[in-house]
């Protein structure tokens, strides 16, 4: 998939944001410090999490009730806003084998509406089976299960943009490396 660019910019950010799966592009649009915002995008709701500003833990927050699009778009203005995100990165819903169906589509829909609203870049991040280790790490825990659908797709959340953290992380180490040769 190719960047979608936008020729949006907020108050605070001169740079041009764009939707990409790119992590290297990314990481060239937020910097090396800051903090992330996870979404699990659902067709009910949508799972938050957020990192440190030095993008070493994702930590799980809570969902949003996924209703009208102006809704979940000032619910998410306002957490960025309040928690100062410099980008996010969205669950990119493929199948099993790779391939892309409606969700797909859908969440890239989702973004493109997102990035001429927020004006900040965001990472397509594969969420494959997300959900079912969040299950699976909610069940290791004991917690009931009532208590697991209420916090499922916040935890899963937090697995995409941890998956997305620890890339990065590799990646500013790789850099540093190439610096000392």
């Amino acid at each position: 998939m190719s960047d979608t660019e936008q020729h949006h910019t907020s108050g605070r950010d001169q740079k041009t944001p764009a939707v990409t799966d790119d992590v290297e592009r990314f990481v060239a649009l937020v910097g090396a410090r800051g903090r992330l915002l996870g979404l699990d995008l659902g067709t009910k709701t949508v799972g938050l999490a957020i990192s440190d500003v030095e993008r070493r833990i994702a930590t799980p927050r809570n969902t949003l009730k996924r209703s009208k699009y102006a809704a979940l778009r000032n619910d998410l203005s306002d957490i960025v806003s309040r928690e100062a995100i410099v980008g996010l990165v969205l669950g990119l819903p493929k199948n099993l084998d790779g391939s892309v169906g409606p969700r797909v589509q859908a969440t890239r829909a989702f973004a493109r509406n997102l990035i001429a609203d927020l004006a900040i870049p965001i990472l397509f991040w594969d969420e494959r089976l997300t959900t079912v280790e969040a299950e699976r790490l909610l069940i290791a825990a004991d917690t009931s299960r009532k208590r697991r659908a209420e916090v499922i797709d916040a935890v899963a959340a937090a697995l995409i943009l941890q998956g997305a953290i620890d890339r990065l992380s590799m990646l500013g180490s790789a850099i540093v490396d190439d610096e000392h040769l």
